[in-house]
């Protein structure tokens, strides 16, 4: 085969450093937006975001070129420096250094979909 096929959905999980409350109503969309920015530029498609105050979910299919241990790197690296230019009480920000990951099976898309966008 000539050619690299693959086509694998990833849920992912991580939360704020000591769990803080820090994800408000005021950053989310932007924050999303700004997540789902880094997602493209890793050739990985965005299909569902979604936060409490102090944790983040991601359901997105994972890149064919890039492993999930360097996407996972470049979204909390990326999305944590844009954090901490808006505003003064932001600069104390940080993701936890862990994560989970976990393959959804496509049947299963719209319900984790559903759940991500829902978990409020």
């Amino acid at each position: 085969m000539a050619q690299s096929l693959s086509s694998i959905l990833v849920h992912i999980i991580f939360s704020t450093k000591e769990r803080r409350f820090f994800l408000n109503e005021v950053i989310i969309n932007e924050l999303y937006r700004y997540i789902a920015g880094i997602l493209k530029k890793c050739d990985c498609e965005t299909c569902q975001i979604g936060c409490t105050w102090n944790h983040i979910h991601i359901l997105c299919a994972l890149s064919k070129n890039y492993a999930l241990s360097e996407i996972i790197e470049m979204v909390k690296t990326g999305s944590s420096k844009w954090i901490k230019t808006k505003g003064k009480t932001d600069r104390d920000f940080y993701w936890q250094s862990g994560y989970g990951a976990f393959s959804i099976s496509f049947t299963h898309k719209n319900v984790v979909c559903n759940y991500i966008a829902n978990q409020k």
